[in-house]
């Protein structure tokens, strides 16, 4: 039986995972495949760490080049994150021959576009389903199972941390910083939490996603990131009496103008079933010009979730191993010399959406006059309206839904609204997604 041997970059959460898969299922693959995969060698940062998987007689190293340079490792798995020595490492693979599995997320979305062509230059497959919503299988569905399907739009819930705290934020006497630290406490967030809760993790994978769905040249310093660290209890509360759930969405769109690429707080209707996907559980919905709306959900994040998208990988490239190099999909499911490049990618004021609004005004006669009719200054209109004497007294929160409108007018209107005697502070703004 062939034997396929693979070097492994981390040996941490997802690599102890994966380790455990291949072990614990030896015989089934073996049937899957007809060839046999060995682990040849493990690059860890740390030799003397101790490890909560049992790594038999696998050779483990502290220096990661002698994984990729070695003449008997057949397939680099890059499990180590990071964007400086995984980027150093795998173009040191490919240059070698070696074929890639990653579920580097940040790798893929900033330097996707050079790898894949180096790739393609040395004729080695880059594979990353588990850089994106860990075990939901979004790579393979954009890229093969819709294939014949032009991507209108996609709409998913991709980061866990930030849906369990907007999650978490539903009950009572809840509000960020303590629900942030719940998340801390239980492992769902890191100490330095900035990457979730700004939505700068959901950059990555949206960029990755919008690319396959579009064909275009992957773009992330183009996707409007905007984190959820402002909602406030009062917004969940106001969003559910409207109707709706905050949700922190990626979203990616093809419009008339150009694509749209951003990560927001979202209202989301309480009829889509985006807005039951709570805790750490993530979610796509995407729509084709075919087939309509579909929807996938399931784990983003965990040992098993993600090695089990790391192992579909694998599995992948060791069945299509001997196949001559064009018969394989491309890694976006275009070819490089057919994406599109300098795609035009829109501005957010350039975005047509419905808004939730936030104010803290004075609570005197004629001050929803003078807001309403500001608004209808610039063919604003309000859906949802509800005010909230403040215990103070003299203040009142006011919240509303408008209509669809440009973001840019509804900014020009946030700007004579703001400089009203009435108002008290910044007013806050959600977009609404009807979908």
């Amino acid at each position: 039986m062939k034997q396929i041997k693979l070097g492994l970059l981390g040996l941490g959460t997802v690599g102890g995972g994966l380790v455990n898969i291949l072990r614990t299922s030896e015989l089934d693959l073996g049937r899957k495949l007809g060839k046999k995969l060995h682990i040849e060698k493990i690059a860890v940062r740390d030799l003397a760490k101790p490890r909560n998987v049992d790594t038999g007689a696998i050779a483990i190293t502290d220096d990661p080049f002698s994984v990729v340079n070695d003449p008997n490792v057949d397939l680099v798995v890059e499990l180590m994150g990071g964007t400086t020595l995984a980027r150093d490492l795998v173009e040191q693979a490919i240059k070698n021959g070696k074929h890639i599995v990653t579920a580097n997320k940040a790798l893929i979305a900033l330097y996707g576009n050079e790898l894949f062509a180096l790739a393609e230059k040395h004729q080695v497959q880059i594979y990353f389903e588990a850089s994106v919503a860990g075990g939901i299988p979004i790579i393979k569905v954009l890229r093969e199972g819709l294939a014949g399907n032009q991507i209108d739009w996609l709409a998913g819930i991709i980061n866990g941390t930030g849906n369990y705290i907007l999650s978490e934020m539903k009950k009572p006497d809840a509000d960020f910083s303590k629900v942030l630290k719940d998340a801390q406490d239980l492992g769902y967030a890191e100490a330095d939490p900035t990457y979730d809760v700004e939505g700068i993790d959901a950059a990555h994978k949206l960029t990755i996603l919008a690319s396959m769905a579009f064909g275009i040249e992957l773009s992330f310093s183009r996707v409007y990131t905007e984190g959820i660290s402002l909602i406030t209890a009062d917004d969940v509360r106001f969003a559910n009496s409207f109707g709706y759930e905050i949700k922190h969405l990626g979203i990616a769109a093809r419009t008339a103008e150009g694509y749209s690429l951003r990560v927001h707080p979202t209202l989301v209707p309480k009829t889509v079933l985006l807005a039951d996907v709570n805790g750490v559980m993530n979610s796509v919905l995407v729509h084709g010009n075919h087939v309509g709306s579909t929807l996938y959900y399931g784990a983003g994040a965990g040992a098993g979730a993600t090695a089990s998208a790391v192992m579909a990988d694998i599995i992948d490239l060791a069945r299509g191993w001997d196949a001559p190099y064009e018969m394989h999909v491309p890694a976006l499911g275009y070819h490089a010399d057919q994406l599109e490049h300098n795609a035009n990618i829109l501005n957010i004021d350039q975005i047509d959406t419905a808004f939730y609004l936030r104010f803290l005004v004075k609570d005197h006669p004629g001050v929803l006059a003078r807001l309403s009719q500001t608004l209808a200054d610039y063919d604003i209109s309000i859906e949802h309206l509800h005010q909230d004497p403040m215990p103070e007294g003299d203040l009142a929160l006011v919240v509303m839904t408008t209509n669809v409108v440009r973001e840019a007018r509804l900014n020009q209107a946030m700007a004579v609204l703001e400089g009203l005697d009435d108002l008290e502070g910044k007013i806050t703004k959600i977009r609404v997604s009807d979908f």
